[in-house]
């Protein structure tokens, strides 16, 4: 090296700042080809990208449709469910006042229900209620029934009457007034 900094190389003077440059630009080089190695892989994985994207935009109008598509059938079977809901509501409803108009000893009010199945299993219950109740009604008349036709005559007992009635009732056996 000498006074001015300067250093020689095999037999040539070059500057510490040339040197520096000259690594700095070689640094420089060797990024920049490296980056044009990345740019150009990545130029072609461009077209590649460019189909993936493609196809998942046409899977997602795809899709897309067959929501759409689907909702409609949605709506189209709720619409339905309701319409057979009336029909259904209505046949239970005209079948337990049918129910009810022919089983008149059941009370009106034991036969209920919100499908026929509940309306069938009231009816086995009511039957059950007034078969239990007619049962409980017959044995309590078997218990005090009356022998048919009229008593026997006797007489009547004079306990308890006045002197005036014995003698009325006395004047009315023997052929009185």
């Amino acid at each position: 090296m000498d006074e001015n900094g300067n250093e020689e190389i095999q037999g040539t003077k070059v500057s510490q700042n040339e040197a520096s440059v000259t690594e700095d630009f070689e640094a420089i080089e060797a990024q920049l080809k490296e980056e044009k190695k990345a740019r150009a892989a990545l130029e072609e994985s461009l077209p590649a990208r460019d189909a993936r994207i493609a196809e998942l935009e046409s899977q997602l109008s795809e899709a897309k449709a067959e929501v759409v598509s689907r909702a409609k059938e949605l709506e189209a079977s709720a619409a339905e469910l309701a319409t057979t809901k009336e029909a259904r509501d209505q046949a239970v409803a005209k079948y337990l006042e049918m129910v009810k108009a022919s089983n008149p000893t059941i009370p009106e009010d034991i036969i209920s229900g919100e499908t026929i199945e509940e309306i069938d299993q009231s009816i086995v219950k009511g039957k059950t209620i007034v078969e239990a109740v007619r049962a409980a009604m017959e044995s309590e008349a078997a218990a005090t029934k009356v022998p048919a036709g009229a008593p026997t005559r006797g007489g009547i007992s004079l306990e308890g009457m006045s002197p005036r009635e014995k003698i009325a009732y006395g004047i009315q056996q023997k052929g009185g007034i």
